[in-house]
């Protein structure tokens, strides 16, 4: 079976594009050799071929190195196993490089799907584990925010965990997105990356790496990192930098986390971007109100009507652009509007900050720079304008650039737990978290004379969406009400 099994997984690949008929023989050596197999029988791998995709492919095979004690039966080894057994199909970086700058030639939107295909056809991107996330949308009266239930990171045993603890500690690589991470085996508590790959970028005249994410959260959801182990730090060549790249790459967005802790929501320690192809419901929002700002005649200015608080700019010259949102970042690292609880400093300590985002539409680029205060306080010690503790049964996380944006990035303990408040509103018999419970009762006043079978599961999606929606609300600065709006134009008038 296992000779059938390695000859299906180089049929997958040679169909997928990864490598060519020719290099069959050589390919199907290397993983021989991986498996510590000596030769390799015809007539086996000839049996009746059972129709499987590549990842699903890969797991058998992993598994048979397992019943034959060629690795341990735990997470971190059969991850770099089959990690390694897909770099035998993966050109060297300097060839992805070479092709993807190829079909750059053709168009930037060329060289993209390329290395996306790759990066999934590698098994890099870990598209059947992506496919458990529950994914939906929620119509709200600033348009559709995503939903996602993340189910796709494996969960490690407590066999896994404790091995992680007594393995040997090296700081190589410095973190999970150091360009040494490239080719790197992996290793217990790190992943395997031999199958990875990067493209290299010329951003502001430095090198920078373009990759996708393992476990992505949407389309072509890709990562632009430092060549440096640099801490993120959002200044002009921020936005000189993302801007830069949806020049080079118009059919994508970019943009960063923002810079402090609680309102940062990545990895500080290593300066990097996100974007990819994908249209969230923040970016096809509308002007609330337009306004000038002095000096930049060559900028359009907006508030956006989103629950966080975003200023929108846009114009046809990048340079302007950068200039613009140099100014307003400038004013807002030292606001403060004492009666909003917006204070600027703490001592020595700064709490005002932005998450910026780029993106082109037609002749015009945007900048959007949505205004984050990560002050704390005894009422709201996760941070003031953070998720409150009304809303933690569902999403007590950082608000990062993704939900930002207007996409939810949900706890999978929420998929069973979810299914215990629907069986309560329909008055079955339900065992329902202690924080869920007051919300349970809510929605079983509200709907549960109407609820049913065929209705319950969108009835609590729909709420699921109102409440990642306040999490929006607690996160903005300035609050959609009549305090808010005029603490809001407040700030403008002081640009």
């Amino acid at each position: 079976m296992i000779y059938q099994l390695i000859q299906q997984l180089i049929d997958r690949v040679i169909t997928a594009g990864l490598i060519e008929k020719q290099d069959e023989i050589y390919a199907r050596n290397q993983v021989l050799s991986l498996l510590h197999l000596t030769e390799f029988r015809e007539k086996e791998a000839d049996c009746c071929e059972i129709p499987e995709d590549i990842p699903s492919i890969l797991e058998r095979i992993v598994a048979y190195a397992c019943e034959q004690r060629m690795i341990e039966d735990y997470l971190d080894e059969k991850e770099i196993l089959a990690s390694k057994i897909m770099n035998c199909f993966v050109a060297r970086p300097s060839e992805v490089n070479r092709l993807f700058f190829e079909k750059y030639q053709q168009s930037p939107k060329a060289a993209t799907e390329y290395f996306y295909e790759l990066s999934k056809n590698s098994n890099y991107i870990q598209m059947k584990r992506i496919q458990k996330n529950i994914q939906y949308k929620v119509p709200t009266e600033y348009g559709e925010l995503d939903i996602t239930i993340n189910l796709s990171k494996p969960e490690k045993d407590p066999k896994n965990i404790a091995r992680e603890r007594e393995a040997k500690q090296t700081a190589y690589p410095k973190c999970l997105l150091c360009v040494e991470n490239e080719g790197y085996a992996g290793r217990i508590g790190h992943p395997a990356r031999s199958n990875h790959r990067m493209i290299r970028l010329n951003l502001l005249d430095k090198t920078w790496f373009l990759q996708y994410s393992p476990y992505m959260y949407y389309n072509e959801h890709c990562i632009v990192l430092s060549e440096q182990h640099t801490e993120m730090k959002i200044t002009p060549d921020s936005f000189r930098r993302i801007l830069e790249f949806v020049e080079q790459f118009p059919h994508y967005f970019l943009g960063s986390n923002a810079d402090l802790p609680i309102v940062g929501g990545s990895i500080l320690s290593h300066d990097h971007y996100q974007g990819g192809n994908y249209e969230f419901a923040m970016a096809k929002a509308e002007a609330d109100w337009t306004f000038e700002l002095t000096g930049f005649p060559a900028v359009q200015c907006s508030v956006v009507k989103w629950p966080m608080s975003v200023i929108r700019l846009r114009s046809k010259d990048t340079g302007s652009l950068v200039t613009a949102g140099t100014h307003i970042l400038d004013k807002w690292r030292n606001y403060r509007d004492v009666s909003l609880g917006i204070l600027a400093w703490s001592g020595g300590t700064p709490h005002n900050t932005v998450t910026p985002i780029a993106r082109k539409k037609g002749e015009f680029f945007e900048l959007d720079l949505v205004l984050r205060n990560n002050r704390t306080s005894e009422e709201h010690p996760l941070g003031i304008f953070h998720p409150h503790a009304d809303v933690h049964h569902i999403k007590k996380e950082n608000i990062g650039l993704i939900e930002v944006m207007g996409l939810a990035v949900l706890p999978a303990r929420l998929k069973e737990e979810l299914v215990e408040v629907e069986n309560y509103i329909l008055g079955r018999e339900a065992n329902v978290a202690d924080y869920h419970l007051e919300w349970a009762e809510q929605l079983k006043a509200c709907y549960g004379a109407a609820a049913a079978e065929e209705n319950s599961k969108k009835i609590v999606r729909e709420e699921v969406g109102k409440k990642f929606l306040r999490v929006l609300e607690d996160a903005g600065v300035f609050k959609r009400d009549e305090a808010g709006r005029a603490g809001f134009k407040r700030f403008i008038d002081k640009l």
